[in-house]
């Protein structure tokens, strides 16, 4: 699925990337550690997280994920739309729990990792 039809099926707001809603995600991951989000290695990945800091970016950015929802209504900070726009990423932050956007995705298409 695109990235424009996860915008619309969470009902987000697209914070940086607009320009790259035709990209493809295949793989669905949810998590506020970054630890567990190091340990990927998939590609057309879309990661779900609440974790809305730096080291959120820094830490997709280590494991190659382009596409960032910040679920349960958090906020990203200009420094994070910075990073992220400098690494060629879509943020899109929506009001609902990270379960519900989950389930959400995964009944529309999205593949889990495990």
């Amino acid at each position: 699925m695109t990235l424009r039809e996860v915008n619309e099926i969470l009902g987000g707001r697209v914070v940086c990337g607009e320009d790259k809603l035709d990209r493809e995600v295949e793989y669905g991951f949810a998590s506020d550690l970054m630890s567990d989000v190091l340990t990927l290695n998939t590609e057309n990945l879309l990661l779900l997280t609440g974790l809305t800091n730096l080291q959120a970016i820094r830490t997709s950015e280590m494991s190659e994920i382009t596409n960032i929802v910040f679920v349960r209504n958090k906020k990203v900070n200009p420094d994070m739309v910075q990073l992220a726009k400098a690494n060629d990423m879509v943020l899109i932050e929506c009001a609902s729990s990270m379960f519900k956007c989950a389930g959400k995705l995964y009944q529309a298409g999205l593949k889990a990792i495990y």
